[in-house]
């Protein structure tokens, strides 16, 4: 049994914050461990951030931002309207100033990938989450 949520946020810079905000407090809420919340909010805002500067919004003209905590992992995931490209881990040299953000949450997840269904492209990641002991009894009593 999990817990999740999902967020539609506006295709606007400003939307990376609220993510981040709205994940962090979810996954405090549900018990997860401080460094493995660090993690997860890093990678929501990478994700989401590549999704505003490489791919269009969804048809409502918004993206959606979703999580999952199960078993002590949690996977996000962010949702646009595709790109012409496919999102891809770069190689960047010492010198550029962006492209690192897929190699960053390579690095930090223990998968990701991309899900295509129609004109939605998902990416996503499942990063460790692990939890203190209490809090699960606790959330499948209230679930």
């Amino acid at each position: 049994m999990g817990v999740s949520s999902v967020v539609m946020l506006p295709y606007a810079l400003s939307s990376v914050a609220v993510a981040r905000q709205r994940l962090c407090t979810d996954l405090q809420e549900w018990g997860v461990y401080a460094t493995a919340i660090d993690d997860a909010v890093l990678v929501v805002s990478e994700l989401l951030s590549n999704a505003l500067r490489h791919a269009r919004p969804l048809t409502s003209g918004m993206v959606r931002v979703a999580w999952l905590w199960t078993d002590d992992h949690v996977e996000v995931a962010v949702s646009d309207g595709g790109a012409a490209t496919e999102p891809r881990a770069g190689r960047p040299t010492m010198s550029s100033l962006g492209g690192r953000g897929l190699g960053i949450v390579e690095y930090v997840a223990e998968s990701w990938g991309v899900r295509h269904d129609g004109e939605t492209t998902t990416v996503w990641a499942v990063l460790p989450a692990p939890h203190a002991n209490g809090q699960v009894a606790a959330l499948k009593e209230a679930g």
